[in-house]
């Protein structure tokens, strides 16, 4: 089987489900979204409303657009008539998962399903910052639907819910990933999965990590000169090739150590070092600690 860079980055993130709800928003309202930098996930069901963050101009969504933020930083959903700067509102609980924000004498303008979701693996901030910021998608029945089961999941307590509801999330994200319109306008694994030449040595970098790349080695594997593939990596994915490569196997040999079930000497093998001797100090220069002292934290925890 081919390697999936994609599916893989996912996987390892653990999502989890904290909560889904349904809001609707009536006369002019602005609501800030800062929580705790937790991915946030929202599908317009009526209405319009406008999507203002930080680095890029505002965007207007509207009714069958799904928006998902795996890292929401000083992001602001307003109305399309907003109130004067500075205005923040906060949502007012109806009934069981259902909020209201803006004047309670206003008729609704915009009704969406709202859910925040939390990334249990220790190496979230470094997978998420291989993801886009920001994906939108339009007009996708399927994420509709996956949406709506994870809805439905959240509300209930059934046997095995946290089993399920990660692996609807593993695929509500995958979706989005892949059929995304903002995933091809910033650098990202996502985006460099897009490109042909440089999703190839993504692709070979993920299904052989312990292979000993070179930046060589991964341009042929592009079918390009080392320079272009050097500087196209960097523009497309966000780092160089190398750096890619160094972060992936680290947080393969994370999750390695994590089971306790390969001798260290076997996780360096497995990740691309010829010795537990390079292999821990490659591993203390990026972690912060030698990968005995932190397979013994892990299990501490």
């Amino acid at each position: 089987m081919p390697a999936d860079p994609l599916a893989e980055i996912v996987t390892l993130l653990r999502p989890s489900a904290s909560f889904s709800k349904l809001v609707e928003y009536g006369g002019c309202w602005r609501i800030r979204r800062d929580v705790e930098s937790k991915p946030v996930y929202f599908a317009v069901l009526e209405g319009a409303c406008r999507l203002v963050s930080s680095g890029r101009p505002p965007i207007v969504v509207r009714a069958g657009d799904f928006v998902l933020s795996p890292s929401a930083h000083d992001q602001v959903l307003e109305s399309l008539h907003a109130p004067p700067e500075g205005v923040d509102m906060l949502p007012t609980e109806l009934g069981e998962g259902r909020f209201r924000v803006g004047p309670p004498t206003e008729p609704p303008n915009l009704r969406m399903q709202v859910g925040l979701c939390s990334f249990l693996s220790p190496d979230a901030a470094l997978l998420v910052s291989l993801l886009p910021a920001l994906i939108i998608t339009r007009d996708e029945p399927r994420l509709a639907l996956l949406l709506e089961l994870v809805g439905d999941e959240t509300r209930q307590s059934r046997p095995g819910r946290e089993l399920v509801l990660e692996r609807l999330l593993e695929v509500l994200l995958i979706e989005a990933l892949r059929c995304g319109t903002d995933t091809l306008s910033a650098p990202s694994v996502a985006r460099g999965l897009s490109d042909e030449r440089l999703a190839a040595a993504l692709r070979a970098m993920h299904a052989k990590p312990a292979q000993g790349w070179t930046v060589v080695d991964l341009a042929a594997e592009a079918g390009m000169s080392r320079s272009a593939f050097f500087a196209r990596f960097v523009r497309i994915v966000g780092l160089p090739p190398m750096e890619y490569l160094m972060a992936w196997r680290m947080a393969l040999a994370k999750r390695l150590l994590r089971t306790r079930e390969l001798a260290i000497e076997r996780v360096a093998e497995q990740v691309g070092y010829g010795s537990a001797s390079t292999f821990s100090t490659a591993f203390s220069r990026h972690v912060g600690m030698p990968p005995a002292r932190y397979a013994r934290a892990v299990e501490a925890d």
